[in-house]
């Protein structure tokens, strides 16, 4: 660590995981600039300098397309988070820096959306990638220590989505899919992936004899495994294995599918097929719906689903009236038989 001028400014250069940074004492006073110097020393060693260094140097559009670098091409809707992102720069500035951002910034965010006419879902589209991004430099880069839209919270009165494919509905859009789309929309149908996890899945992960798939590294970061029916092993068993690659699904260059890609192919099906408001994250409601009409209880699908938390999986329980049924049949062979009905007296 040392002192230099610029011009008649005093700045300090600091050497901080390999990289050298450099900070301003604002003061010209020699005397001043070496007793900040040593308040920046006791600030090192107690871990806090840094912290309050990053997230006063770091902007937003750095947060966010690092954040993008490292994990947005395994979102399956990357291509349209870029235009959020977009929105995000526009609304906050991109170049303001993260110690800026509070929590009454977001605050005031989300009523300026409200007032432009933006429905709640859409403003928590947004806010929930700014969060992403907050909580990975948070936790991971530490360019700052708290994450301001936790703090703020997202917006009420979200209704949340449920949408499905009906029969007609997928008939429609398997024939509008070229092949190898096709091919992922069948699977993802009979075995509820999300596309990161669909789009990593190799030969290695799938155990044809026991008709078995393991997802080795899902969204919570733990392994589960799911079942393989009928609809899912004639795909597998139809699928022409690489020398190049040990990917199940794969590009043209025997390298992994990108979700932009797919979902621009994708999107183009659903609108050739008259598919409306149909994603491709809604094959995994697919699934759940499915099983859930047709009687399955929640807390498999759950574990098909990868879900820790229960209430993620209880949005699907309104589709299934009919399991309740047994609860309340059980009733009718405790009320004794009345040959002449209930609240009626025979006639003599």
């Amino acid at each position: 660590m040392g002192l230099f001028k610029r011009g008649k400014v005093w700045w300090m250069s600091l050497n901080y995981q390999g990289k050298q940074v450099r900070k301003s004492t604002e003061t010209t006073d020699r005397r001043l600039a070496e007793a900040i110097q040593g308040k920046v020393l006791v600030s090192i060693v107690e871990g806090k300098f840094f912290d309050k260094l990053q997230e006063q140097e770091r902007t937003l559009k750095e947060m966010i397309e690092r954040y993008f670098e490292e994990h947005g091409n395994t979102l399956s809707t990357a291509y349209a988070l870029r235009n959020t992102a977009k929105r995000l720069y526009e609304a906050l500035g991109e170049e303001r820096v993260l110690a800026e951002i509070t929590s009454d910034v977001i605050a005031r965010y989300k009523t300026k959306r409200a007032a432009d006419g933006m429905a709640p879902a859409s403003i928590n589209r947004e806010l929930a990638l700014l969060s992403g991004a907050f909580n990975r430099a948070r936790r991971q880069w530490k360019w700052c220590r708290i994450n301001p839209v936790s703090e703020a919270g997202l917006c009420p009165g979200e209704v949340e989505r449920d949408r499905w494919l009906t029969p007609e509905e997928e008939a429609r859009l398997l024939a509008a899919c070229p092949r190898w789309v096709q091919e992922m929309v069948l699977f993802d149908l009979n075995t509820g992936l999300r596309f990161s996890e669909l789009a990593a899945l190799q030969w290695s992960d799938i155990d044809l004899q026991r008709k078995l798939l393991i997802v080795q590294k899902s969204k919570n970061k733990t392994k589960r495994t799911i079942p393989l029916n009928q609809s899912a092993l004639a795909i597998l068993k139809n699928r022409i294995r690489s020398t190049k690659t040990n990917l199940v699904f794969y590009s043209r260059c025997h390298t992994r599918h990108w979700a932009n890609n797919v979902w621009r192919t994708f999107k183009a099906a659903t609108r050739e097929a008259k598919v409306e408001d149909f994603r491709l994250h809604d094959l995994r409601h697919t699934f759940a719906t499915r099983l859930v009409q047709r009687g399955k209880d929640l807390y498999g699908v759950q574990r098909l689903l990868g879900h820790k938390d229960s209430k993620m999986t209880q949005r699907y329980a309104h589709h299934s009236p009919e399991s309740l049924r047994a609860v309340v049949d059980v009733l009718d062979i405790t009320i004794p038989a009345q040959s002449g009905g209930v609240g009626r007296e025979a006639v003599g």
